[in-house]
């Protein structure tokens, strides 16, 4: 994610949040422990607000590491995903399931049922509350350019959702984009009002198979469930993909590497001085394509 400086910030895999300066230096900026750390944002205030699988909703700065968020309505927050700050202050975050976590993921898919929710946490109250549920597999979070609508990412649906904060429609629901080429993983506003959008690949002659029939999903589940992780993540390494979307729900612009000759897997993608920076769950670098 972008400082607004020219400063970088990305979560690895150890549990450490760093940070790539304007120069190009790379400075280990706070150690958050775990390998959970999937989305952040930088706070209004200046710290950054991090979705940990594991852990929730936190707040990471100068003062350490605060778990805002655990639980909603008595229940855990088993997935924390994405997150990002409207201009009020509050604090939207998504939770891929309610019934998995991170190492169980591919059991979320393979159930075919929606445990996904998107949730609100104010600041000021200090409460987390229910925003949508029934999502499938609820991942990346985005706000419009002037707070209007926020987009909410559903992977297993192939499509992303649009919710809206202001106007007429305030507290109505609609798709944003259906259709996608793959199951959308985290989204990004771009600087001209669009949203870049990485795009899991999550198809394959076997994984076809296996969809057609409940009862296989079950099987493999319960009798087999490490080769259906392999299954997923196999057909997820194929390749890299991310998608330009227009603030009015159409897709511009598809950026494909179907072999993955430079990287696979991306999951996130934010633009940034005329560059798209890419993350991957799989990668040890951060990938860097001009655009222009």
């Amino acid at each position: 994610m972008d400082a607004g400086d020219g400063t970088l910030y990305t979560a690895t895999r150890d549990g450490w949040i760093k940070r790539m300066h304007a120069n190009g230096s790379w400075e280990d900026w706070k150690f958050v422990g775990g390998s959970s750390l999937l989305g952040l944002t930088l706070s209004r205030a200046g710290h950054l607000l991090v979705a940990d699988a594991d852990k929730g909703l936190l707040k990471v700065g100068k003062e350490g590491v605060v778990i805002l968020a655990s639980q909603v309505n008595g229940t855990k927050i088993r997935f924390a995903d994405d997150v990002i700050e409207a201009s009020d202050g509050s604090i939207y975050f998504s939770d891929a399931s309610c019934k998995f976590g991170l190492d169980e993921w591919f059991f979320d898919v393979l159930e075919g049922r929606p445990h996904g929710r998107l949730l609100k946490y104010d600041a000021t109250s200090q409460e987390t509350t229910l925003v949508l549920t029934d999502l499938a597999f609820a991942n990346g979070v985005a706000l419009s350019a002037d707070d209007d609508f926020l987009v909410v990412c559903e992977t297993w649906k192939f499509r992303c959702l649009k919710h809206w904060l202001k106007g007429e429609k305030k507290g109505e629901t609609e798709i944003f984009v259906d259709n996608l080429p793959g199951g959308p993983d985290n989204i990004k506003l771009a600087p001209d009002g669009s949203f870049w959008v990485a795009i899991l690949k999550l198809r394959s002659t076997g994984m076809d198979l296996i969809h057609r029939s409940a009862t296989v999903k079950k099987v493999f589940a319960v009798a087999f469930p490490e080769i259906a992780s392999v299954k997923f993540l196999g057909a997820m390494k194929k390749g890299a993909m991310v998608a330009n979307v227009g603030s009015d729900g159409k897709i511009r612009r598809v950026l494909d590497d179907s072999q993955g000759k430079m990287m696979s897997f991306v999951t996130s993608a934010l633009e940034f001085d005329d560059h798209l920076y890419m993350g991957s769950l799989l990668s040890d670098f951060i990938g860097k394509l001009k655009l222009k």
